[in-house]
């Protein structure tokens, strides 16, 4: 059963492995490298990780097309975005929360590299009506 212990300690869990990344590699490389690390490490620990699909929308009963591709699906429960960038800018905010409601996800995180301290700097967390939704947990 998916609670919110459950997201919250997935997130936790992700979070660490960013902090891994970027003390291994350092800041400011190309996403793809990180996405790259990423995704192994998910998969060498256990999880389920999609990545680099196009996010499809549900309007009026009918599947559209878009242009719209998430970095890391972790878990089929939270959002990834990966960025390496001098400065967050809000169209990533509503990136991801756009994708967060479009695949009905309860948690997205959007890792920044590009910063020297990937916990005080580099991370924000959303989460959504799917995430109020589920129970507490244990």
């Amino acid at each position: 059963m998916v609670t919110k212990k459950k997201v919250n300690d997935l997130s936790y869990k992700i979070i660490g492995y960013a902090i891994d990344i970027h003390k291994e590699l350092g800041p400011g490389l190309l996403e793809s490298v990180y996405e790259a690390c990423f995704v192994h490490l998910l998969q060498k620990n256990g999880h389920s990780v999609k990545q680099q699909n196009n996010v499809k929308i549900n309007f009026k009963g009918l599947e559209l097309e878009t242009n719209l591709r998430y970095d890391i699906l972790v878990d089929d429960l939270i959002i990834i975005e990966l960025k390496t960038v001098t400065d967050i800018h809000p169209v990533y905010h509503a990136q991801i929360l756009s994708y967060m409601m479009m695949l009905k996800v309860p948690k997205g995180i959007l890792i920044n590299f590009f910063c020297e301290n990937l916990f005080r700097q580099g991370q924000i967390t959303f989460v959504n009506k799917y995430f109020s939704q589920l129970p507490d947990g244990e």
